[in-house]
């Protein structure tokens, strides 16, 4: 009897633990930059940010070493975290939505093309997926309006990074408009950004105002003393 307890705790132990429950968000829009890119949360915050810059403009004669080029045509792939309240909203509005196993999109709808957007819900307790551009339920717009703020978020990051390295001059600008952009709620996670931000306030060779906005944006605060 002691041996077979025994033998039933070592294949439990040695079972592989199950998924953990995950929430994809692919986003595509080919007259946007980036394209597309992809958002994927674990239920612990962890995640991964994949995104791909759109295609050149045919015809275009911009070269492919210019500022511009570099500062828009960079993909990303790294590791986010998303905190809370927003992960533990979007978690709770999968399991209120069958997991994404549902109709999205609105029918008959004649809303302007604002993006391709597909929700994805895996789990031990469940899973499915659905694709919209508009949908009739608020609490599914307002995901995808988060995302798309995080999203911005990452971008913006690596904007600031390159510019930092390329184009010094223009980190003013930029940072002012993540400020606003955080301020009106349309970036989000900007925890994701602080080795940028960061960088960017150590360095003395860069313009006080602008090393004043990102450590405004470090301290979470959207405005800056002038």
């Amino acid at each position: 009897m002691q041996a077979a307890l025994f033998t039933l705790f070592l294949a439990l132990a040695q079972s592989p633990a199950p998924a953990p429950s995950t929430i994809v968000f692919q986003f595509d829009d080919p007259q946007l930059q980036p394209s597309s890119y992809s958002i994927q949360i674990h239920e612990d915050g962890s995640g991964r940010y994949k995104s791909t810059p759109a295609a050149p403009t045919p015809g275009a004669t911009v070269p492919s070493d210019s500022a511009d080029d570099i500062l828009t045509s960079q993909p990303q792939d790294r590791e986010i975290k998303i905190g809370d309240p927003l992960r533990s909203e979007l978690f709770a509005a999968a399991r209120s939505h069958h997991f994404f196993a549902m109709t999205c999109e609105a029918p008959k709808n004649h809303v302007a093309f604002t993006g391709k957007k597909t929700l994805t819900y895996s789990g031990p307790d469940g899973q499915g997926s659905c694709t919209y551009n508009y949908s009739r339920d608020d609490q599914l717009n307002r995901i995808a309006e988060d995302l798309e703020a995080v999203a911005f978020t990452l971008e913006e990051g690596q904007r600031l990074a390159l510019q930092h390295e390329h184009s010094r001059l223009a980190l003013d600008a930029e940072l002012e408009t993540l400020q606003d952009s955080a301020k009106g709620g349309r970036a989000l996670e900007i925890e994701n950004i602080a080795p940028q931000l960061q960088a960017i306030v150590d360095d003395e060779s860069v313009m006080l105002r602008a090393r004043k906005r990102a450590r405004a944006l470090l301290a979470g605060n959207s405005s800056t003393d002038r």
